[in-house]
């Protein structure tokens, strides 16, 4: 595999973080400031909690990035590490219900996940409407945790099969699977919520 200019510029900015020069990990981190801090929010539904999830998931990373070996994209490792951040915040959380892991508490704030992008299916006059937006990513936040995780890493942030089973920690069987259990989902609660709002439309088309 032909290493590409970023992964090479990524290797030289690792390689002088590990040599001393620690004021260049800002610089790696970033192009994924975002992504972390979404993909947390999206799992916790919380700012606050999402922000020190994410702070949390940086300072391990440059704790551990000795420990990095470039097998992987650095994005794809700095997102498992946000992942089991979040999880074992979910886990401390004792005080709230099982189905809360599912459902946003109560009058909190719902940011969606990168804005949707993408969804090729809904046209864009259509997806301006602010409770056409909010269907969607209610929608996203009522999916069970491990379906909304790998919907969340390959249809919004668009990672690759491989590197999805690899941020989660399975195999690549088992991201198709919830991936496409998880669209099904979307599907069956969306389509009659959508269709009220465009009856005419064909609203999904996934295969």
């Amino acid at each position: 595999m032909t290493e590409t200019a970023d992964s090479r510029d990524e290797s030289h900015i690792i390689a002088s973080i590990l040599a001393g020069d620690t004021q260049n990990f800002h610089h790696l981190i970033r192009p994924h400031e975002r992504s972390v801090y979404i993909m947390a929010l999206s799992l916790l539904h919380n700012e606050a909690d999402a922000e020190e999830v994410a702070q949390e998931a940086f300072l391990k990373a440059f704790r551990n990035l000795a420990r990095f070996r470039g097998e992987s994209k650095f994005s794809t490792w700095l997102i498992s590490i946000t992942l089991n951040e979040a999880r074992s915040r979910l886990r401390s959380q004792k005080t709230m219900k099982m189905e809360s892991l599912d459902e946003p508490p109560e009058g909190q704030v719902q940011v969606s996940p990168a804005l949707l992008r993408d969804w090729k299916e809904i046209p864009s006059q259509v997806l301006e409407r602010q409770e056409v937006r909010q269907l969607l990513h209610q929608a996203i936040t009522d999916l069970p945790l491990i379906y909304r995780e790998v919907f969340l890493l390959r249809d919004v942030e668009e990672l690759s099969v491989n590197e999805s089973a690899e941020a989660l920690g399975i195999t690549v069987a088992s991201v198709k699977v919830r991936l496409h259990r998880a669209r099904i989902m979307l599907q069956k609660k969306l389509v009659p919520l959508l269709r009220q709002v465009h009856p005419k439309r064909r609203w999904f088309s996934w295969s």
